[in-house]
């Protein structure tokens, strides 16, 4: 079962996607920011991790950067997905530059979510 680590500071979204993915057969742990991301993968592997832009304490940018220069190689090219209410504000660009993938808008189009999550782990 592939791991998924969820960043996202609204619990509404974090549960939506939760359940959707957990319906899809992931195995779905959550967390409200960066540094939390951080903390997880020193102490587990997961397939991928959907990061919010906007977060308390480190935001999805500052954590893509991070998990980027991790010293493990695995963990440092785990796929990642941004998040963001505001997309106007970065571009694909600024994105891949960060270290994501993908991406995804607010509002949230779950089969998108659960497209990109399927084919990033595959």
């Amino acid at each position: 079962m592939k791991k998924v680590l969820i960043a996202e500071d609204s619990s509404v979204i974090q549960n939506l996607a939760k359940k959707i993915l957990e319906f899809q057969n992931f195995e779905i742990h959550a967390v409200k920011n960066g540094q939390q991301v951080l903390d997880e993968l020193a102490k587990s592997d997961f397939d991928i991790i959907l990061l919010d832009i906007n977060m308390p304490v480190m935001d999805g940018m500052d954590c893509a950067r991070a998990v980027r220069a991790l010293s493990d190689p695995t963990k440092a090219a785990i796929p990642m997905i941004a998040i963001t209410g505001n997309a106007r504000n970065y571009s694909m660009e600024d994105f891949k530059a960060a270290g994501f993938n993908d991406f995804l808008a607010k509002p949230l189009n779950f089969d998108a979510l659960v497209t990109q999550v399927k084919a990033l782990t595959e």
